[in-house]
């Protein structure tokens, strides 16, 4: 509790002199003359007698509940206001043919990724997410939202096929800066998830890395796939599932260029990371989100309710009942 109008308690010395001056009033001696006392010696003090400073108790209790309601007495209620400044994220997929490898269990990497990346979505707060695919071509497949229940179920539509094969970083790298370059935030990241080399597109990887450093974008760059690389399935309309295999009949492995991955993440001042299998790919993601966490600012302030109220009601009614009893039953004769 406070109160608003604390100057108006200097009045409350008020109330010692009121007590100061009815113990002088009550101390004063009468002297009255009688021929015989003994008959006034007989007569027993009144019950009421004991209770005859309740008049001026009432009295002087009004009093300083009057000037504690002149003071205003307030209490307050603390609240918190929590104001967060989001992350904008756009997550680059890679949804080329060489992502249904299958070593990463249960089923293939980009069924591994695609759980990984649900999980990195369902923990983030107030951020922007977008997402954007590529193989042989780039295109948004989310646009940036903070809704992230429509985010999930376009990630949930990725599948490989849906974009003609090869792997176009350079081009998923500038799809991504064009949605986030008009973006006014204070970070801005791209995490791009790929188990290839770029073999399409018209801008090579290392050229959209420097843009996206102009443009303040920093890129985390995720390489998938096992050391030494993996078998390609493909399915033949008459065998069923086989691998991938090159002009000399040879099974053709997963190829992976660290190498660039490793320099556009220099070059934004972001980091690389390998993931070999869906362990690490998972612990990529957690360190990530430890990397790039939102800023949240919380502004504390009291709203007030008045109570003056309750002390004036009850100083009148202290007040009120006090005149009736000096009326009435410690009426006192001149």
């Amino acid at each position: 509790m406070r109160f608003l109008y604390s100057y108006w308690l200097i009045l409350l010395f008020i109330i010692p002199m009121m007590i100061f001056w009815y113990r002088k009033k009550k101390t004063k001696k009468v002297t009255l003359r009688f021929s015989d006392i003994g008959v006034i010696k007989q007569i027993r003090p009144s019950r009421s007698l004991k209770y005859r400073h309740l008049v001026f108790i009432l009295k002087v209790t009004a009093v300083a509940l009057i000037i504690l309601a002149m003071a205003r007495p307030q209490s307050g209620e603390r609240n918190r206001e929590i104001t967060s400044e989001g992350i904008n994220i756009i997550l680059a997929m890679d949804v080329s043919g060489s992502m249904r490898a299958e070593d990463f269990k249960p089923k293939n990497r980009l069924h591994v990724a695609k759980k990984v990346v649900a999980d990195f979505i369902n923990g983030r707060e107030s951020d922007q997410i977008g997402m954007v695919v590529f193989a042989g071509r780039s295109f948004t497949q989310c646009p940036l939202t903070i809704d992230y229940g429509i985010l999930l179920s376009f990630l949930e539509r990725i599948e490989i096929g849906m974009v003609e094969d090869g792997t176009a970083i350079g081009l998923a790298l500038t799809n991504c800066v064009n949605r986030l370059k008009d973006i006014k935030a204070k970070s801005k990241i791209i995490i791009l998830l790929t188990d290839g080399q770029n073999n399409r597109g018209e801008i090579d990887p290392i050229t959209a890395a420097k843009v996206a450093k102009t443009m303040g974008i920093k890129i985390y760059a995720v390489g998938v796939g096992k050391e030494g690389g993996a078998p390609i399935p493909t399915y033949d309309p008459f065998f069923g599932k086989v691998y991938a295999r090159g002009p000399d009949g040879r099974v053709l492995l997963t190829r992976m260029d660290e190498a660039t991955l490793k320099e556009i993440a220099r070059i934004t001042e972001g980091e690389y990371f390998r993931a070999t299998d869906p362990d690490s790919l998972e612990e990529i993601y957690q360190q990530i989100d430890l990397l790039e966490k939102t800023e949240f600012k919380i502004k504390q302030f009291t709203e007030y309710s008045e109570l003056f109220h309750y002390f004036l009601i009850t100083a009148i009614v202290f007040l009120v009942l006090g005149i009736i009893l000096e009326n009435t039953r410690f009426r006192t004769i001149p």
